[in-house]
């Protein structure tokens, strides 16, 4: 499985990187002690907080948890404050090519609110695992768009189609998968606790 691709100078993901080298670095951690706490390699982590690394959705949300963050919160660190209103054209998308997942921050964080709406899309057959909730007890609710997802949350794994909504709170690991045929295109809403 490929976790790692090449990044661009001044991209979204170097912002990314020097963000995530600053919040290890305000918990006075060494590169050794993050890659215990993650499950990440060293040299990884060295290569992805230089910008030589690009990460994926699995290994953002290993280091999301390890930070106590969603990925939406780190993502908003390296973009700026977003306006009130946010028009399509500047609504921040992330791709994981690896992966065949899009994740664009329809209502991204903001100070002072607790929640925020993305759209993912899923290509078929593609699935991604968070090894843990970011924030324990946060509340999403998935609203399928388009095609069908099965989600796992708690051990239980929900088929999710076209206008249905699926809400929880999540403490621990969720697996998100398109069984195809098609992509699937959902609506999330996140709700900090």
């Amino acid at each position: 499985m490929r976790e790692i691709e090449e990044t661009e100078p001044g991209s979204v993901d170097a912002r990314l990187a020097a963000r995530l080298g600053e919040l290890r670095t305000e918990r006075g951690w060494s590169l050794d002690e993050l890659s215990r706490r993650s499950g990440v390699s060293r040299s990884t982590l060295s290569r992805l907080e230089r910008g030589e690394l690009s990460p994926t959705a699995a290994l953002l949300g290993k280091l999301c948890t390890v930070y106590g963050r969603t990925m939406s919160r780190l993502l908003l660190e390296v973009e700026a404050e977003p306006p009130q209103l946010v028009p399509a054209a500047r609504q921040p998308v992330w791709r994981d090519e690896a992966s065949g997942f899009v994740r664009r921050s329809v209502s991204p964080p903001h100070s002072g609110l607790r929640a925020e709406v993305i759209e993912g899309t899923l290509d078929a057959g593609a699935a991604i695992t968070y090894e843990d909730a970011p924030v324990s007890g946060m509340e999403q609710h998935v609203w399928v768009l388009e095609g069908t997802v099965e989600i796992t949350v708690d051990g239980t794994v929900h088929t999710v189609r076209r206008g249905d909504c699926l809400r929880f709170r999540l403490r621990g690991p969720s697996h998100f998968h398109c069984p195809g045929p098609g992509q699937v295109r959902y609506a999330l809403m996140i709700v900090l606790p």
